[in-house]
């Protein structure tokens, strides 16, 4: 599984997904991470990569140039070219187990977080496969909730757990939650 996440803060994924299980999961190559800056394929000189919206209001809009530069960047390094782009929204599918079990039969997966308003709706309407959102409620950037699915879609991917059987018998398999665990002693 080959993870691409088009960013503004690729430090805050990395860092954030370079630990624990999936450190060493990257580390045995069982899963692959590529944090990429959208302001490295920006034409402004001062890296700017935000503009107000059209009509004006309140915030600032993710220009459309610099994302699909960025999306083009990483479709031309996907093994079909053909990768899901998950843009990580509210306005999405609530993200659920089922959702991470079928995102997980993937090779390829590109995360692509909004910042301030969101990102120009050219883009998204060119390049984006799945509107995902990880809750009702609004998060200063789209790397948190990249970072929550990309750990849960990590644990289904075979060689990522020491334990195949953990990914197997979750707490929401077959719709109910686990039972309670103890550990030792009695």
């Amino acid at each position: 599984m080959n993870f691409h996440v088009l960013t503004l803060f690729p430090e805050m994924i990395q860092a954030g997904l370079e630990t624990s299980i999936l450190g060493r999961a990257l580390e045995k190559g069982f899963i692959s991470l590529e944090a990429v800056n959208i302001r490295d394929y920006t034409t402004n000189k001062h890296k700017k990569v935000d503009d107000y919206t059209y009509g004006g209001g309140a915030g600032m809009l993710m220009q459309a140039q610099p994302v699909y530069d960025a999306y083009q960047a990483v479709k031309s390094k996907t093994a079909t070219g053909k990768s899901r782009v998950i843009y990580v929204t509210p306005q999405g599918a609530v993200f659920d187990q089922q959702k991470a079990e079928e995102l997980a039969r993937e090779e390829d997966l590109v995360f692509l977080c909004g910042h301030y308003e969101g990102i120009d709706e050219r883009v998204l309407e060119e390049i984006v496969t799945d509107y995902l959102s990880i809750g009702d409620y609004v998060l200063t950037g789209g790397e948190l909730p990249a970072m929550v699915m990309i750990d849960a879609i990590s644990r289904l991917v075979p060689g990522v757990l020491n334990n195949n059987e953990s990914a197997e018998f979750e707490s929401f398999q077959d719709g109910l939650l686990e039972y309670p665990q103890y550990s030792r002693p009695e």
